[in-house]
């Protein structure tokens, strides 16, 4: 894992493995988001599926700036980090429910559903594993 191995090199600070795995998650679903929206707009009943495009733009985005604010190791910004943290697992949410709802019909709504359910997941393993972000 690339992330982890640049968090563990880092001067700063020792690697942390439960960040690691969710700068990576977040980097991942944010790829997802955005060739989820990407799908959605070639898609026949475009109209549908605008709120699906919207929250995977949006979760895409907070995916994107949670990653490389959790990537930061110089200096403590905890509050910035709980925060950010907080904010993507909420997006992520909001994103999978609406994907969900399109994943019978659209497998790339499916595909994005799951990774936004897995960096929801790995954003709550991170701030529960970390004592200076509780």
């Amino acid at each position: 894992m690339l992330v982890e191995q640049m968090l563990r090199t880092h001067p700063m600070h020792a690697g942390d493995r439960d960040l690691a795995h969710c700068v990576e998650a977040c980097f991942s679903c944010a790829q997802a988001c955005i060739a989820c929206a990407d799908a959605c707009l070639g898609e026949e009943m475009i109209a549908d599926l605008v709120t699906c495009i919207r929250l995977n733009m949006d979760c895409g985005d907070a995916c994107l700036a949670t990653g490389a604010i959790a990537s930061r190791r110089t200096g403590d910004n905890p509050t910035v980090t709980r925060a950010m943290l907080e904010a993507c697992m909420e997006a992520c949410r909001i994103c999978a429910e609406e994907c969900e709802s399109h994943a019978d019909a659209h497998e790339h709504c499916r595909i994005c559903a799951e990774a936004c359910r897995s960096c929801e997941t790995a954003c709550r393993q991170a701030l529960d594993a970390s004592p200076a972000l509780n």
